[in-house]
This record gives C-alpha cells, structure tokens and sequence, in this order.
C-alpha cells in the first residue's frame, strides 16, 4: 500500500471539503433571507393547523403579513381571542374584541321529512352529486344532499351527518370556514356562537311547493317578521332571513313560526 497516496488522497479530501465549507459559508450570506424577528414570534402563537380559514395559505403565510402590518392580529379564525391577544402583544397593539362565530348548516329536511325522487347510487360527495340530474335523492334541490362533503374537510371533527343533515357541533367549531367553501349548496354560514334562533331553511320555493318536497321548509308566510319588534328577521326570496345584529333573541319568531324551521 501506498502511504503516500493515501496521504495525498486524504489531503486533497479535506481541502475539498474546506473549500466547500467557505463557498457555502460566503453563499450563505449572500443570498440569506431576512427574516423579521416579529414573524418568528407570531408563527410560535399560531396554532398551525393551516386551515386557511383567515384567508391565507398557511399559518407561515398569516404570520409573515401580521407582521408586516397586512393583516389583523386577530385574523386566526382557530386560535381566536386567545391567539390575538398574544400575537397584538408581540405587535404593540391591542387586539380588539371579535365576537366567536361557528357554523350553520340552513337546513332542516331530515330524511323522514323530505321527499325522495330516486334512488342514488354513487360516489358521496356533494360537489360530484350536485351535477347529476335533480342533484341527489331529496327533492328540494336547496337542502342538504346529506353526503359529507362539510365533514371530510373539516380538520377538527366538527360537523356530522345526522339522519341526511349535516348538524355542527358548535363546542368544537373553531369558524374556520372549510365546510362553508365545500357545500355546493351555499348551505353553511358562519353565525355569532350567542345566536340562539336561527332560520333553517333555504328554499326559495314558494310556499306551496316547498310542503310538496319537505314538511320542515319555511312557507314564506311572514308571520315571523310581523312579530318581531327589533325589525331583525325579513323575507329574502321567499325565506327568511335574521340580522343578528338587530336579533335580541327574545324568541318571537321562533314561537310563531307554523313550520317549525326557527331554532
């Protein structure tokens, strides 16, 4: 064996190596990134779920514009007060109060209580079913078609199927918005968490034949908006529709509604 060509070959191995080590050491600093200390800090408070229900597309995202000053501190939908306090804190700025919102699916029409025009068999999945002809089984093109779509989108278990609807379970509902972008039917919305009646119903039929398709439709019969006092529920295209900013829930409209569809 050759002593002195190991030596050389060992030689030229490390000066590589040391070369290698300053060239990316000068690279390094050369084309570093700065990045803003305040955004470091504001990723740390984020929960990280990246939902993208503030709009951006992950919580790295939302944390590089809070701290450039292009979004609020409270933006975090799932972090909430909580969150935007610590984030205003890191900002120097107070985080002002949001009111919690959770999602509600506007439907009633139960399996037992919409009509059924055919039997589907089928990939379950709102977007897909609402191009098929009719739009699933139920009759009432407006409602809920039942197949999940709300469900497989939300991150933290909170919306379910129940007898062909999907109900939100407001204790865990962070208002993230998922299931609202997912329902084909613009059947989700997000509502103040203290809203304690609420319309569910989005039928645009006329009264008629919305009972021809589903016993829990609302009939468009305003006797809800002639009760209320606080001018907080209205008629919108033959259903009604409550301004929650004016809605004091005193529970008139929902004592009066012959078909049942306020909360």
């Amino acid at each position: 064996m050759n002593v002195m060509a190991i030596v050389a070959a060992t030689a030229v191995v490390g000066i590589v190596g040391l070369l290698i080590g300053v060239l990316l050491g000068i690279a390094s600093e050369k084309f570093k990134v700065e990045v803003d200390e305040k955004e470091i800090l504001i990723r740390d408070e984020l929960p990280g779920n990246n939902c993208g229900g503030c709009g951006y597309a992950g919580c790295d995202a939302l944390a590089k514009a809070i701290a450039a000053g292009q979004a609020d501190v409270g933006a975090c939908p799932v972090g909430g007060a909580p969150v935007a306090e610590k984030i205003g804190a890191i900002m120097g700025i107070e985080a002002g109060s949001s009111e919690k919102k959770v999602a509600f699916v506007k439907c009633k029409g139960t399996c037992d209580k919409t009509r059924v025009q055919y039997n589907y068999h089928g990939i379950a999945d709102c977007k897909k079913v609402s191009v098929v002809p009719g739009a699933g089984e139920k009759a009432c093109t407006y409602g809920c078609m039942g197949y999940g779509s709300c469900v497989k989108v939300c991150q933290f278990d909170a919306i379910h199927i129940v007898d062909g609807v999907a109900v939100v379970d407001k204790e865990k509902c962070v208002s993230c918005g998922a299931c609202v972008a997912a329902c084909p039917n613009r059947l989700i919305e997000l509502v103040p968490y203290k809203a304690e009646h609420l319309v569910q119903c989005s039928s645009h039929d006329k009264g008629k034949d919305v009972k021809a398709k589903c016993d829990n439709g609302c009939i468009a019969c305003t006797l809800c908006t002639k009760q209320c006092e606080f001018d907080a529920i209205h008629m919108d295209n033959n259903v009604a529709v409550i301004d929650y900013e004016k809605c004091t829930n005193c529970g008139k409209c929902a004592a009066k509604c012959p078909a049942k569809v306020i909360l």
